[in-house]
């Protein structure tokens, strides 16, 4: 492990670790606070409306520019130009949709006012992701690696002053301003960074070449669209489905929030775990050691972290937010089970992505879909935002399932009866240590946490699903 390597994934940490959980508790939450839950409900849920179309401004330029300027650096100035005139297109293509789905699912004129911004987010933002993908091409790793935290710094700093320096009322609108400001501030800089590796150029629309760049770039965007509707729909039919529907999506977000902030350790695993997967399976060696090993870890700290939420539900969501209450902690506590299944996926679809089976995964993804959107509508009405949340818990069990016997099937790997009765040890456990902790009234909640946790982690390693004494060997195998 080289220097560079070494400074690019400690800069990436700092990124991931500190700044972004940062935004998620010190700002963002604090703003649901104050606009109170209806108002975010609200933003969260068109929010998640324009993600859903970002795939339009996208369409997996980034996966294939950053593949392609990698081989060939000295393309970056004939690229550059085609590349960017498609991408304005593309963005212009975007609003246009957004608006017209916008009006189509009974989004009035009065919510344009922060659908527009909002758009205005995501289209900023896969130009961002665009520009420094050529730059991490280019070799730029380090620059690539600060501006992936830049725009988070700069929207902290935005929302921070008008937070806690304005003497008015922090209006939602305001959070959408400001991330157009900080990512439009930050795609400057991208771009004045790069500008002096583009030489002349000017913009160019070459039918062809774009006919091949859609080729070429579909099928990664295909996967990313089937998974972006399926984790990002439910907050849409929650605001669609029920009366007063902003209530229950802020209450949903308030628990995704957390959801969210899990994922980063299962996006820095799936990070790490993609070019050694790929790299084994290139030259014939056998996978099976590094998915168990990783398998088994991601699942330590997701049971354990998904059972804390679980148990200690309504009092973590009391201590976050002021409006919380016993319900707003059960959807907490379904959502969190969620993240087992989504940890998993981390490992295998990562292992299937590896192996190039997209069109495998697009099926399961589909399926996915549909069976989320049927759940999604047969539990909201029931059920409000626990509804959606249980529908996601189904949901994601599914298509790990789905993903874990498609990898066994396809890359021919041996079911580990020893590793499974493991991990159904370890679950039970932790089950019954967070049962004994919770009845244990005469403590206060935060220590019986604490006691929790540390019995989580030693749990992990009497199971032996943590064991460090492989990690080194098999990391140096791969």
């Amino acid at each position: 492990m080289n220097r560079e390597f070494l400074i690019n994934t400690a800069i990436l940490l700092t990124a991931n670790v500190l700044v972004k959980p940062f935004y998620l508790f010190g700002i963002d939450r604090t703003i649901q606070n104050e606009v109170g839950a209806a108002s975010y409900g609200l933003y969260f849920a068109l929010f998640n409306f324009t993600f859903l179309l970002q795939i339009v401004n996208d369409f997996g330029i980034q996966n294939y520019n950053n593949r392609n300027i990698s081989r060939h650096r000295q393309l970056v100035g004939k690229y550059f130009p085609n590349i960017l005139a498609f991408k304005l297109l593309l963005g212009v293509a975007y609003m246009a949709l957004v608006l017209f789905l916008g009006w189509l699912a009974g989004y009035g004129a009065r919510v344009y006012w922060l659908m527009l911004p909002l758009a205005g987010v995501q289209i900023l933002s896969s130009l961002l992701y665009y520009l420094r993908s050529n730059l991490s091409g280019l070799g730029y790793y380090r620059t690539d690696s600060l501006l992936s935290a830049l725009d988070k710094l700069l929207l902290i700093l935005i929302c921070g002053w008008l937070l806690w320096g304005y003497t008015g009322d922090f209006r939602i609108e305001w959070l959408a301003y400001a991330q157009v400001a900080a990512l439009g501030l930050t795609a400057l800089i991208a771009f004045l960074l790069l500008r002096p590796h583009l030489g002349p150029w000017r913009f160019r629309f070459r039918p062809l070449f774009l006919l091949h760049l859609v080729k070429e770039s579909y099928p990664y965007a295909l996967v990313i669209l089937l998974m972006t509707v399926y984790t990002r729909i439910d907050a849409v039919m929650i605001e669609r489905l029920l009366p007063g529907g902003e209530h229950q999506a802020g209450v949903y977000a308030s628990a995704y929030r957390l959801l969210d902030a899990s994922n980063m350790v299962g996006f820095l695993l799936a990070g790490l775990l993609l070019p050694m997967f790929a790299r084994l399976l290139k030259e014939g060696q056998s996978v099976r050691s590094l998915v168990q090993m990783s398998f088994q870890m991601i699942l330590a700290g997701s049971l354990s972290l998904s059972a804390l939420c679980w148990f200690f539900q309504e009092e973590i969501m009391v201590l976050l937010y002021t409006d919380a209450d016993r319900y707003w902690g059960e959807v907490l506590g379904w959502l969190m089970l969620a993240f087992v299944a989504v940890s998993g996926t981390y490992v295998y679809g990562t292992l299937l992505t590896a192996n190039g089976n997209l069109r495998r995964m697009n099926l399961i993804f589909l399926f996915s879909i549909l069976l989320n959107i049927g759940l999604n509508w047969w539990l909201i009405p029931q059920q409000q935002a626990t509804g959606a949340a249980i529908a996601t818990v189904i949901t994601q069990f599914f298509a790990l399932f789905s993903q874990m016997a498609l990898a066994h099937r396809i890359l021919q790997l041996p079911g580990e009866k020893r590793i499974w009765l493991r991990i159904l040890g370890f679950a039970g456990s932790v089950i019954l240590l967070g049962w004994a902790l919770r009845e244990w009234s005469a403590v206060l909640w935060p220590i019986r946490l604490l006691m929790m946790s540390l019995g989580a982690i030693g749990l992990s390693f009497a199971w032996r699903l943590l064991a460090p004494r492989k990690w080194s060997a098999i990391l140096r195998q791969a």
